[in-house]
């Protein structure tokens, strides 16, 4: 079982729900990827994704793009981004995904990639511009390293639903909103419907992302799923410090409500 699964099943034998926290790796500066982790770790996440610094990153509003930005005038590349999770693998068994575009994988090599993934510890990958339709060019070597692509769903997928979760690994990402990330004031009408209906095609555990941003919408749909995942909300904290410990105490502090906010 890998660390995702397991740290599922720990959750649920404890009546608890995943938080899901995100980083742009490399932002605000190189050396505080690792350090953001541990902050984040200690808050109450259990699982992190950590966002590969992108020059078109579609999927993504305004704060995240712009994280992106500022880690790539540092030149972040792949291989730094491997050296990170290699690093907190020394101390931390949490579960880590990486997420990042079709072309970087594509780039740097696929058989490359999910090897250098299983060799550093990565346990999962997210792929925003992949359907599930294309991706048999990397399920063989995914599967094989044991590094799944976790689905993600819309509620405009309904229609492809079946198909699109029933190989499900790790867990669902169910998309909580149209359009790209960032903070959001209300999630789509028919949220709590449209996730229960998954459970109709997998078993496979659900979170819910795009534009949870407070610890009063963490409250709000908690009982829909078992995980929530938090990342613009985090990210704009660190654009808005002044300095890595500034931006470790503030991503410290505010994972704590949400940690909070969660189990209540």
């Amino acid at each position: 079982m890998g660390r995702i699964d397991k740290k599922f099943e720990e959750l649920k034998d404890a009546g608890k729900k995943a938080l899901i926290t995100f980083v742009t790796a490399g932002d605000p500066e190189p050396s505080a990827t690792p350090r953001l982790v541990k902050a984040m770790e200690e808050a109450g996440a259990d699982i992190i994704e950590l966002g590969v610094p992108y020059s078109d990153p579609i999927a993504e509003g305004p704060i995240i793009q712009e994280s992106s930005a500022r880690a790539l005038r540092y030149g972040i590349r792949l291989g730094d981004i491997f050296n990170y999770v290699s690093e907190i693998r020394k101390t931390s068994e949490i579960p880590i995904l990486l997420l990042l575009y079709y072309n970087c994988i594509f780039k740097y090599g696929i058989e490359r990639f999910f090897e250098e993934c299983a060799n550093a510890g990565v346990d999962g990958i997210i792929v925003p511009d992949l359907p599930v339709e294309e991706r048999d060019d990397i399920k063989s070597v995914s599967e094989s390293k044991g590094i799944p692509v976790i689905t993600l769903i819309a509620p405009t997928s309904k229609e492809r639903m079946e198909r699109i979760v029933k190989e499900a690994k790790g867990f669902v990402y169910c998309v909580s909103s149209l359009g790209v990330t960032g903070m959001r004031e209300e999630f789509h009408k028919n949220l709590a419907e449209f996730v229960s209906e998954i459970h109709k095609y997998t078993n496979t555990a659900r979170a819910i992302g795009f534009g949870i941003s407070t610890p009063e919408q963490v409250k709000t749909i908690r009982d829909f799923s078992e995980g929530v995942i938090v990342g613009s909300a985090i990210v704009k904290r660190i654009g808005e410090a002044g300095s890595v410990d500034e931006a470790a105490e503030s991503v410290l502090s505010f994972v704590s409500e949400l940690r909070k906010a969660l189990d209540e």
